[in-house]
C-alpha cells in the first residue's frame, strides 16, 4: 500500500504512512457515522414495542457514547489528513527545487521557465489539496463501505444486492473516464503555461513594445491567450461532470431499487417492517458519502498531469559524481570533445586544446560558433556528448557539479542579481565573507563610482534583478561576485560588454591584477578585450579553425581572426 501510494501520488516515504493513517482514520470515522443509523433503529424497534419509555437514560447514554466515538475518529482524520499534508507538501517543493539543483542545463533548455514554476507552485498545491481533501477521503470511504456492504450480504443477501449494485458501476464510470479527463486538463495546463509567458513576456518587453507602437497588437494576442484559458477550463469543467453526474444518478437509482425489492419480500413475508426501515436508512448512508466520493474520484484522475509532471522533474537522471577533487594543477584540457544539444543538433565536433594555468585563453569567433558551449561545458552546466573534459588531470564527468564549481569563478554577460542590497548581491560570491572583503571586491570592479550617488551606499536596494541599475552597473556587480570568490579558474563571458570605454579599462586592469596564477577562459567579441591573451582559440561551425598566439594569428591574413581583427579596426573609423 505504501509504495502504491508513493509512486501514484509522487509522496515521500514518510508522506504516504502518513498518508496511511489517513485512510484509516476516515474509515474509521465513516464507520463511526453508522452508529447513529443502528442506534435510531434499536430505539424505533423498542418504541414500537412500547418497551421504550422506561429506556431514556439508557438510550442517552448510548448517545453519548456514540458522539465519542465519532468525535475520536474524526479529531484523528483531521490531525492525519490537513497537517501531515502540509508538511508533505514543504517536503516535496523543497525535493523539487534539490532536485532541479543537481540537474544538467540541459534539461532547462528543453522546459519552458513558466511551466517549471507552475509545476513547483500550482502543481504542488493542487496535489496537497487532493491529499487534505480528497486522497484519504475516497480510499476510506471505499473501504468503510466495502466492509459495510460485506454486512449487509451476511443481514439480507437479497436486500443488501438491492443496496450496493449500483457503487461498482457508478464508481466504473469515473474511473474510466481518467484518460479522457486527463487530456482535457493537459490541454487546460498547457494554455496557462502559454498566458504566463505571455504575461511575463509583456512586462518584460514592455519598454521595447512601446517604442515599437505594437502594445495594441500585443495585448490582443494576450486577450485571445486568456480566452483560451476559459475555454478550456470550462472545457475540462464540462469533461468531468458529464461522467461524475452519469454516475450520481446511477446512485440515485438505488434507493428505488431498495424499495421495490424491499416491498416485494414484506409482501412474501420474508422481511419485517423494522428490517425493510434498516435498509432504506443504511442505502442512504451508503449512497451520500458515495456520491461526494465520485467526485473525489473525479478530481484524483485530474491528478494524473500534475504529478506526471513532478515525477518527471523528480526521475531525470541528476549529476553525480565524487566530492573527492584533488586536481594537479588547474589547467583544463578538452580531449576530442563533441557535443549535442539534440540528436540531430551538432554544437562542437572534435575540440581539443589546453588552457594552462596562469594564462589567459580568449574563444573567438563568429556567433554560434560554439564559444559560450565550451565555456559551459568546462564547467560541467552540461555533459560533453563525446570524448572528455579533465580539470588538472581529472574527468570532470566523474566530480560533483557543486565540488567543480567551487574552483570556477564565472561573469555571464546576461546577469542575475536579486532584490536586495549592493553589500548582498555581491556577498553571493563568498556568502561567509566579512563587509571588508566585500568592499574590496567592489572597489576593484569599480563600483564605487556608481555607489556613492545612490542614497544608502552598498545598502542600497537595487530592486527585481537590479531594475535600479544600468546595465554596465549590474555588470560590474557581477564582476564583483567574482573577484570577491577568488577561485583558481575563472570564466569571462563577454564580461566587459556592457561598460564604456573608461570603465572597461578600469574594470580590466583590475581583473589583470586579480588573475594571475589563475586558469582564465575569456569569451570576447572585441578584438581590444583578446590583444593581450596568451592563447586565442578560433570556433567556427562548432569546429576550431585557429589556435594560436594573437600576433601569430594576425601573421595570416586569410585567417578568420585576422578578418574579424581587420573588421573591427574598419569599423572604428566610421562616423554617422
Amino acid at each position: 500500500m505504501k509504495r502504491y501510494l508513493m509512486k501514484r501520488f509522487a509522496l515521500t516515504e514518510k508522506g504516504a504512512a502518513d498518508m496511511g493513517k489517513a485512510i484509516l482514520a476516515v474509515t474509521l470515522s465513516n464507520l463511526a457515522l453508522m452508529l447513529p443509523v443502528w442506534l435510531l433503529f434499536a430505539f424505533t424497534g423498542d418504541y414500537l414495542a412500547g418497551t421504550a419509555a422506561g429506556r431514556w437514560a439508557y438510550y442517552l447514554l448510548l448517545a453519548a457514547v456514540c458522539l465519542i466515538l465519532i468525535f475520536v475518529p474524526n479529531y484523528w482524520q483531521y490531525n492525519a489528513t490537513f497537517f501531515a499534508t502540509y508538511v508533505e507538501s514543504g517536503k516535496r517543493r523543497i525535493s523539487l527545487a534539490e532536485k532541479l539543483r543537481k540537474l544538467p542545463l540541459s534539461f532547462f533548455g528543453k522546459k519552458d521557465l513558466a511551466d517549471l514554476t507552475n509545476t513547483i507552485m500550482a502543481d504542488a498545491e493542487t496535489l496537497e489539496h487532493a491529499s487534505s481533501h480528497q486522497i484519504p477521503q475516497f480510499y476510506g470511504s471505499l473501504i468503510s463501505t466495502s466492509l459495510i456492504c460485506i454486512g449487509l450480504f451476511f443481514y439480507k443477501w437479497e436486500m443488501a444486492l438491492a443496496a450496493v449494485w449500483p457503487i461498482p458501476i457508478a464508481i466504473f464510470i469515473v474511473a474510466a473516464s481518467r484518460r479522457v479527463q486527463a487530456h482535457f486538463i493537459r490541454r487546460q495546463s498547457e494554455s496557462k503555461v502559454r498566458l504566463n509567458d505571455a504575461v511575463q513576456e509583456f512586462i518584460e518587453l514592455s519598454r521595447d513594445l512601446k517604442s515599437c507602437n505594437a502594445e495594441d497588437a500585443y495585448l490582443s494576442e494576450l486577450d485571445s491567450r486568456i480566452d483560451d484559458v476559459e475555454k478550456k477550463a470550462i472545457g475540462a469543467e464540462l469533461g468531468q461532470a458529464a461522467f461524475i453526474v452519469s454516475a450520481q444518478l446511477i446512485l440515485k437509482i438505488g434507493i428505488g431499487t431498495v424499495a421495490v425489492v424491499g416491498s416485494a419480500l414484506l409482501l412474501q413475508g420474508r422481511l419485517n417492517i423494522m428490517e425493510f426501515f434498516s435498509f432504506l436508512l443504511a442505502a442512504s448512508r451508503l449512497y451520500e458519502p458515495m456520491s461526494a466520493n465520485l467526485i473525489n474520484l473525479g478530481m484524483l484522475n485530474l491528478l494524473t498531469v500534475p504529478v506526471g509532471r513532478m515525477k518527471e522533474i523528480a526521475e531525470h537522471p541528476a549529476q553525480t559524481g565524487t566530492a573527492e577533487f584533488r586536481p594537479a594543477g588547474y589547467d583544463i584540457a578538452f580531449e576530442n570533445v563533441g557535443f549535442s544539444y539534440e540528436q540531430d543538433q551538432t554544437v562542437l565536433r572534435d575540440v581539443s586544446f589546453t588552457a594552462k594555468q596562469g594564462e589567459v585563453t580568449a574563444l573567438v569567433g563568429p556567433s554560434g560558433g560554439g564559444k559560450t558551449t565550451v565555456s559551459r561545458l568546462a564547467a560541467r552546466f552540461w555533459d560533453v556528448s563525446r570524448g572528455r573534459i579533465t580539470v588538472g588531470g581529472q574527468d570532470i564527468s566523474k566530480i560533483d557539479p557543486e565540488t567543480l564549481l567551487g574552483v570556477f569563478s564565472i561573469v555571464f554577460q546576461d546577469v542575475t542579481l536579486f532584490n536586495n542590497s549592493i553589500l548582498e548581491n555581491i556577498r553571493v560570491g563568498k556568502k561567509d565573507a566579512t563587509d571588508e572583503e566585500v568592499l574590496a571586491a567592489a572597489r576593484l570592479a569599480n563600483c564605487d563610482e556608481f555607489v556613492s550617488r545612490l542614497p544608502e551606499g552598498y545598502e542600497t536596494p537595487i530592486g527585481e534583478n537590479g531594475a535600479k541599475l544600468s546595465g554596465g552597473e549590474r555588470q560590474r556587480i557581477s564582476i564583483a561576485r567574482a573577484l570577491l570568490k577568488n577561485a583558481p579558474i575563472v570564466l569571462l563571458d563577454e564580461a566587459t560588454a556592457s561598460l564604456d570605454v573608461e570603465n572597461e579599462t578600469k574594470v580590466q586592469g583590475a581583473l589583470s591584477r586579480l588573475l594571475t596564477g589563475k586558469t582564465v577562459l575569456v569569451i570576447a567579441h572585441r578584438m581590444r578585450t583578446v590583444e593581450a591573451a596568451d592563447q586565442i582559440v578560433v570556433l567556427k561551425d562548432g569546429k576550431i579553425v585557429e589556435r594560436g598566439s594573437p600576433a601569430a594569428l594576425l601573421q595570416n591574413p586569410q585567417g578568420v581572426f585576422a578578418h574579424m581583427h581587420a573588421l573591427q579596426s574598419a569599423s572604428a573609423g566610421w562616423s554617422l
